[in-house]
């Protein structure tokens, strides 16, 4: 049995979205420090007709919410777009700055929660106010055929957005999920504790895309 479908509002929050407190007064707090960082609900990034969605879990202070581009200017997004570069979903060069011209292919990437929140860790509440962002955001993707889960808040913000309840898929990495017409695949986050630590290793990582690729390639 689904859960009530989260109410939809725009695919892209407002520049200076006023909805979670706490993340407002923090977006505050960077902007009074670093005034020239971008601060804000970092926008999705990619291909609008993208068949493939990369979906994680909020920017990091010092990445999006300083760059504005998803997974650009931290660890984690090094990892991520050599990975799209290798399975053919990005083209160009990865220079961790958003003028640096990479493009993706096929895949948009965006995140569960939109605004960067104080330790990396949302809370539920906001978790929740944010989804229909991630509803819209899923919706607006026409093509949609494969969705890549980066660690299990993305994971459960997902299939909520979907009209799912949390548990109805497994967690786990490479763990799938078949959502109606959307396949769900979920990985590890590849942040730099999961590498460092050997819980994700790069192959782990570009097999999860690699079998993306070939759900997309099957579906021709």
């Amino acid at each position: 049995m689904t859960a009530a479908p989260v109410i939809a509002l725009a695919p892209e929050p407002p520049r200076d979205c006023p909805l979670c407190p706490r993340l407002v007064a923090y977006r505050e707090t960077n902007r009074a420090q670093h005034p020239d960082w971008f601060n804000g609900p970092a926008p999705s990034f990619g291909d609008p007709l993208a068949r493939l969605a990369v979906v994680g879990l909020a920017p990091g202070r010092s990445g999006a919410n300083r760059t504005g581009r998803p997974f650009t200017g931290d660890f984690a997004g090094v990892l991520l777009y050599d990975t799209l570069l290798k399975t053919g979903f990005a083209r160009g060069r990865y220079l961790a700055r958003p003028d640096d011209g990479l493009e993706l292919v096929d895949c948009m990437i965006t995140n569960a929660v939109r605004c960067a929140p104080p330790g990396n860790k949302p809370e539920t509440s906001e978790e929740a106010t944010c989804r229909g962002f991630l509803t819209a955001r899923l919706g607006d993707l026409p093509k949609l055929r494969v969705i890549v889960t980066l660690g299990d808040v993305s994971r459960r913000n997902v299939l909520r957005a979907l009209g799912f309840k949390a548990a109805a898929a497994p967690s786990g990495h490479g763990a799938e999920f078949d959502a109606g017409g959307v396949h769900l695949i979920n990985s590890y986050h590849c942040s730099r504790l999961n590498t460092n630590t050997g819980r994700l290793t790069p192959a782990m990582f570009e097999d999860v895309f690699r079998r993306a690729r070939a759900l997309l390639d099957a579906s021709t």
